[in-house]
């Protein structure tokens, strides 16, 4: 085993003995020339370093320069595309592109989808009184500009009493400008002329189908029509004719 290790260990200082031997056979022209293309090497790998590092830092100033959401608008842009190129192959090929993305998404992307909607439009409708009253409010107060005039001419009349407290009597103390009943009663002006139009009644049609046994199942049964209108045509039209099965 000492011999087997003493042999592996001169191996290393015979490789290098026989190196330098090999340098010893070059002459001194030789050895500069060596020298002098091993340097060239260096510099080339120095100078292609150097743009390199430029390239990246210009690439790295020129990202830094973009809008905040540049990375977002690109992929977007690129989904869009991508997209279009899908619907017209679909269109192409005579299917319902709207239809075959639906079968590609999950049931939990679904929901993700449908939070994201009424997170958007939170008024699902009518829950109840309070949260309608509570809406139709946002929507008035939405529509309403302050005047600061008006504000600071408050401010000095009332004085402290501005700012009420829990001794404060403001009965009587305040009187509604002219402009602003005028103001009142345009809007509600608005308000009824636009309910008037979503609650006026349908004209009746002589010549439709009685299917309905008083207004409130006449319009259940439009709403049922709407949505399963066609699925249940062929139905109606054999029990009509009396062929049901």
């Amino acid at each position: 085993m000492a011999t087997s290790n003493a042999d592996s260990s001169s191996l290393p200082s015979s490789s290098a003995s026989s190196s330098s031997k090999s340098d010893d056979n070059l002459t001194p022209a030789k050895k500069k020339e060596e020298r002098m293309k091993r340097l060239k090497e260096l510099h080339l790998r120095r100078n292609e370093a150097r743009k390199l590092n430029h390239a990246e830092v210009v690439e790295e100033d020129r990202r830094l320069k973009l809008p905040a959401n540049h990375e977002a608008k690109r992929k977007r842009a690129e989904w869009i595309l991508q997209d279009d190129e899908k619907r017209k192959e679909a269109e192409a090929q005579g299917q319902d592109y709207d239809r075959l993305k639906l079968l590609d998404v999950s049931a939990e992307e679904a929901d993700i989808l449908e939070k994201k909607r009424k997170k958007k439009n939170p008024d699902q409708g009518f829950a109840d009184y309070e949260q309608a009253s509570f809406r139709q409010y946002q929507r008035n107060t939405k529509q309403m500009k302050v005047n600061m005039e008006e504000y600071q001419r408050q401010k000095e009349k009332m004085g402290d009493d501005m700012y009420p407290g829990r001794d404060t009597i403001m009965q009587g103390n305040y009187k509604d400008s002219e402009e602003g009943v005028d103001r009142m009663v345009k809007d509600l002006e608005k308000q009824i002329d636009k309910r008037s139009k979503y609650s006026r009644r349908r004209a009746f049609n002589e010549e439709d189908d009685i299917d309905y046994i008083n207004e409130r199942n006449m319009r259940f049964n439009k709403k049922a029509e709407r949505f399963y209108g066609k699925y249940t045509t062929e139905i109606k039209q054999n029990l009509e004719r009396g062929t049901a099965v």
